[in-house]
């Protein structure tokens, strides 16, 4: 299925995975949060329950290091039935700083391709997660001057599009979104009737799974930001 590009006007992208490294931060921060819990339950039994207390927490704490950080203090108290160390509590705690202030790795090809869509398109980031952490990061990538506007969501579902979209007076038929999730950057983009650029990332949070994914039709899937430039830079 060949996709038209040619009346699009703004280009939105996602931040996390998509312009700079994230989520192997948390797959890393995983594995050492279970060697911490290693005394209490097998690694398997650690990551479905952490898992799990994620998604009870989302609507209360949102996407983002912070809401993990302490869905993982509230695990270790669950698995370890409220005898875990006030030592095992810091070191979670510390887990996050440093997830936190970790440098921020932007992906093979990221600023290339801004510099060569930034005149032909008005760029915007629109990301979920905590907002201070989002502003931090943008600032720290150096990239934060190509960007016409940066929305940190709440959450991706057509509503939250359809509503920035009308608030930024932006045409839904001139709209395209790039980001490595189909759950949150595509699906809910093609039901709103604009276009999507799915770039997948190694590494892919459970939540953000979606099945039956051959399925998903309408959308332009790319290995690598780089290949944008071959359907937008012309």
């Amino acid at each position: 299925m060949e996709i038209d590009f040619k009346n699009i006007k703004v280009i939105g992208f996602d931040a996390d995975d998509t312009l700079w490294v994230n989520e192997t931060y948390f797959r890393e921060t995983e594995e050492r949060f279970a060697e911490l819990l290693e005394n209490y339950e097998t690694k398997n039994k650690i990551d479905q329950e952490l898992f799990k207390v994620e998604m009870q927490n989302l609507e209360i704490y949102g996407y983002g290091v912070k809401g993990f950080v302490l869905s993982m203090i509230e695990s270790a108290l669950d698995l370890s039935n409220n005898k875990i160390s006030q030592h095992t509590i810091l070191e979670i705690l510390d887990l996050g700083k440093k997830m936190i202030s970790h440098p921020v790795e932007l992906l093979d090809g990221v600023e290339e391709v801004l510099e060569k869509l930034k005149d032909k398109y008005r760029l915007i980031v629109l990301t979920k997660g905590d907002l201070l952490d989002q502003e931090r990061k943008l600032e720290k990538s150096g990239i934060s001057k190509y960007f016409h506007h940066v929305e940190v969501l709440s959450d991706k579902k057509e509503s939250n599009y359809q509503n920035l979209l009308d608030h930024l007076e932006i045409r839904v038929d001139e709209f395209l979104m790039i980001g490595n999730s189909l759950k949150s950057d595509v699906l809910p983009i093609l039901n709103i009737g604009a276009k999507a650029i799915h770039i997948p990332f190694h590494t892919t949070w459970a939540h953000e799974m979606v099945k039956d994914e051959h399925q998903v039709n309408g959308h332009l899937k790319l290995n690598s930001l780089k290949e944008v430039l071959k359907y937008l830079d012309n």
